[in-house]
């Protein structure tokens, strides 16, 4: 049985949980288990793509090199956004790009991390939010139009980041909508600053079933080996090829293939391909983003909610138990037909599930 079927045969288990044969113990620990074995499938699927690019950097001597540098010198810059209105913020490490609109209490929606990702996966329902709600969207430090500069990326310089971006910027109690491991950085925030967010929104999450935040031997090789100036460089350059993110976005993040098309294709290539913005795809991609809240969430003070697809994969839907088991009085959607950003994949139906729940901020 391979470790796709057995993720397969886990899940089948799970849907029955009601069944007397499962006591909600059972039910944590096959959820635990699927939750596992879904993130160990995804580093060694990740890993052995970008050892593949190592070995086919450096088996010439000299054609790499050249390569890269025409992909460096073919790639265009990323157009202004034609949503919201375009701000900069002056961080200490770098200029953070953001969109703003609307009117209302204020919303801070942070963008989950991958090749090519910004906050432009927040367009659609950012713009029907923005109806009774100031929305911010930033494109955090190292990804999309914001600043990247060469410095050790990890998950408590996003936590650094989003804290001053609150206070900063918003400048006002707010909101938060958070996907993927940014989700993670955003419960660490309300615990150590709860008078900077009122409600909690967490979209497919990453971190509670994050054990530990420094990543194995292999994953800290790899990371040198992308970090050198040419045989790095150009496995991420393979790994972030038109056809590759093509490839990524149709088997990790999107359920159906026809949300694919050539201009999200292109938007993601060139946003993976900006001057600098290998630094931090490399460190999510060795888990040096990663940030544990395994202990944390039980202790959130905040109202929370949580949103995921049916069918996501990264984390998978069965790691909702675990947030549940935390807080028992928080609130699961579960969005039928979506995978890993339900937020993008039905955003009419993720907008008027959430908006009841959005709360205006408390002084």
């Amino acid at each position: 049985m391979t470790e796709t079927d057995d993720i397969a045969s886990q899940r089948l288990l799970l849907s029955g949980f009601e069944s007397a044969y499962l006591t909600p113990n059972r039910v944590l620990i096959f959820a635990a288990m699927v939750a596992q074995s879904s993130q160990e499938e995804q580093k060694r699927r990740r890993r052995g793509k970008l050892v593949k690019g190592l070995l086919l950097g450096g088996a010439a001597v000299g054609l790499p090199a050249l390569a890269n540098a025409l992909i460096a010198r073919r790639n265009e810059r990323l157009a202004l956004p034609s949503w919201g209105r375009h701000h900069r913020y002056a961080w200490k490490y770098g200029e953070i790009s953001f969109q703003r609109l609307g009117t209302g209490d204020p919303l801070l929606m942070l963008h989950s991390f991958g090749p090519g990702h910004d906050a432009e996966e927040w367009r659609p329902a950012a713009e029907m939010l923005a109806e009774r709600h100031l929305i911010y969207a930033p494109d955090l430090l190292g990804w999309g139009r914001s600043d990247k500069p060469r410095l050790p990326y990890d998950g408590e310089l996003y936590i650094r980041l989003i804290g001053d971006f609150l206070e900063d910027v918003v400048a006002q109690r707010c909101s938060i909508v958070a996907a993927g491991l940014a989700a993670a950085y955003a419960v660490q925030i309300a615990l150590d600053r709860p008078e900077l967010i009122g409600s909690l929104a967490l979209v497919v999450p990453s971190g509670i079933e994050i054990h530990g935040e420094e990543p194995d031997l292999k994953d800290a090789l790899v990371h040198r080996l992308l970090r050198l100036p040419v045989l790095g460089t150009s496995a991420l350059n393979l790994f972030t090829s038109r056809t590759a993110i093509g490839q990524y976005l149709k088997r990790e993040v999107f359920l159906g293939p026809e949300q694919v098309d050539a201009a999200r294709v292109e938007h993601h290539y060139r946003s993976s391909h900006q001057p600098g913005s290998h630094g931090a795809l490399a460190a999510f991609l060795s888990g040096y983003l990663n940030h544990s809240v395994h202990e944390a969430v039980g202790r959130l003070q905040n109202p929370l909610w949580i949103g995921w697809g049916r069918d996501a994969t990264d984390p998978p839907v069965e790691t909702a138990d675990l947030w549940l088991q935390q807080s028992p009085g928080a609130q699961l959607e579960v969005f039928e037909d979506s995978s890993n950003l339900p937020h993008l994949e039905a955003s009419a139906r993720f907008t008027q599930r959430l908006s009841p729940f959005l709360a205006p901020a408390v002084d």
